[in-house]
């Protein structure tokens, strides 16, 4: 079949369309450039006017009508002026002379009025309109409602304002860095601590302001967490404007999108100089006190032996209770007489056992903090525990174990210590200090049950009570 055989379908451009839109661009096509003008205009969305020179509306569209409310009938004809405010008609007279000067206006935000009195925020842009001989019979405005944007820079331009003041009067230095770490934006607390400039701290320029001797160290931990995407925590001097190194507390925390990525980080440095010198100061006493407290139980020791000489096995007794006590008091030192790992609390208390009788003990518990006072009273009971085994217990054989565990359940702390393997055991006679240290002073101090189990095969002590007798309070 030749080209000219084929039907009109196949032969037909690839950009001509058949149907009621065919026909309709074919329409648009006919009319004339005049009249596919005044069609667009019609049907803008934009308010555009068209008024001579002394402000007579020409033509109002449908987008006039909308925005304003007056109907084409109602203002062809009439002033422009109508839709100005009293407060604003300085406004068209300016505009007045610019046109009539050959001058646009162009995008001028400003307030008009609807039908209603209700004002409206528009901007507008006015260019004049030449006839054929190029003078100037009129102009053209196009208004366009920009109420909700003006509401949204007004709003955003308020949360800036709120952020700046609350970014620039808060008493930590403050920093905002990108996905990659760059530093983009400081607070005006920082260049007033520092006496820096943006041009300089920006990027990785905070360096200048780091000790020597920590930059490194800093500098490798802020890359580890930029690359885990996790939390960052230090503590470092940073220089001030006098020359100063002072101690500051540094956070940083990711700021994730809605997807989860990481869009920029927000830190923050707190100055820790005086509770840092305060904690030293308090750290000081402490140790003082320890030291004096010391020399009292050495003091006690020695009164001890004057008074009851040849009386040896008292005496080892009553130096390792005082050992035990002293034994406390160190770790309670290290801990600011606040808090103590239960762990570290167990294997303190148990090393002279275990220097003795090594790989014989084991320890078993979760990761705990208790109470200074929970710690006394406990560490004086392992100890007597302790001794025991090692004098009349499982720790007096080799195949002899002792297992001290502790847990918390329904609220509850409940701790054990298990002995096996070593020599029959039988009940005691009578109770002495030791059981008191034991089962009675637990009681008393903790409100706790402490019982002492003299099974055959192995004592078992247990103690039970409330886990806010003992726990210290979370941080």
């Amino acid at each position: 079949m030749s080209s000219t055989d084929r039907p009109a379908s196949e032969g037909a451009s690839p950009t001509s369309t058949n149907g009621p839109d065919a026909d309709e661009a074919a329409k648009t096509l006919a009319m004339s450039p005049e009249s596919l003008l005044a069609a667009v205009v019609e049907n803008s969305d934009d308010a555009i006017i068209a008024k001579s020179v002394d402000g007579t509306v020409l033509s109002w569209n449908r987008g006039a009508e909308d925005l304003f409310g007056w109907s084409a009938g109602e203002m062809i004809g009439k002033s422009v002026r109508i839709i100005i405010p009293d407060d604003r008609q300085a406004e068209e007279d300016a505009i007045v002379r610019q046109i009539v000067a050959g001058q646009r206006v162009s995008a001028m935000h400003t307030v008009r009025l609807r039908k209603t009195g209700a004002r409206v925020r528009v901007s507008v842009t006015v260019s004049p309109v030449r006839d054929a001989d190029g003078r100037i019979v009129g102009a053209s405005t196009i208004a366009r409602d920009v109420g909700a944007l003006e509401l949204a820079r007004q709003q955003l331009a308020e949360s800036e304002r709120r952020f700046k003041m609350l970014a620039d009067n808060i008493s930590q230095l403050a920093w905002i860095a990108d996905q990659d770490g760059y530093i983009f934006w400081y607070n005006k607390r920082w260049f007033e601590y520092t006496g820096t400039t943006l041009d300089q701290m920006q990027g990785w320029g905070w360096g200048t302001v780091h000790h020597p001797d920590h930059l490194a160290e800093v500098t490798e931990r802020w890359k580890t967490h930029l690359a885990a995407g996790l939390s960052w925590e230090d503590t470092f001097p940073l220089k001030g404007r006098d020359g100063q190194y002072r101690w500051f507390l540094s956070r940083a925390r990711p700021i994730h999108d809605e997807a989860g990525g990481i869009v920029c980080w927000f830190g923050t440095n707190t100055d820790i100089t005086e509770q840092r010198a305060q904690a030293e100061s308090i750290q000081t006493l402490l140790d003082e006190v320890n030291h004096r407290s010391k020399n009292m139980l050495t003091l006690i020791q020695s009164l001890a032996r004057r008074s009851a000489p040849g009386n040896e096995e008292f005496l080892k007794r009553f130096v390792r209770r005082l050992d035990a006590l002293a034994a406390n008091q160190d770790l309670l030192v290290r801990r600011a007489w606040r808090r103590v790992a239960m762990d570290e609390l167990v294997r303190a208390q148990l090393s002279f056992a275990t220097d003795i009788a090594e790989g014989q003990i084991a320890i078993d518990g979760p990761a705990l903090d208790v109470t200074a006072r929970s710690a006394e009273v406990i560490g004086m009971a392992l100890h007597e525990l302790a001794t025991n085994a090692l004098k009349y217990g499982a720790l007096t054989r080799e195949g002899g174990r002792v297992v001290v565990d502790w847990a918390v359940h329904d609220d509850a702390f409940l701790m054990h210590w298990r002995e096996s393997g070593g020599p029959q055991v039988d009940a005691p006679t009578r109770a002495g200090f030791g059981t008191s240290v034991i089962r009675d002073i637990p009681a008393v101090s903790l409100d706790a049950v402490a019982t002492l189990d003299f099974a055959p095969n192995g004592l078992v002590w247990t103690l039970r009570c409330a886990a806010e007798r003992v726990l210290a309070a979370a941080v």
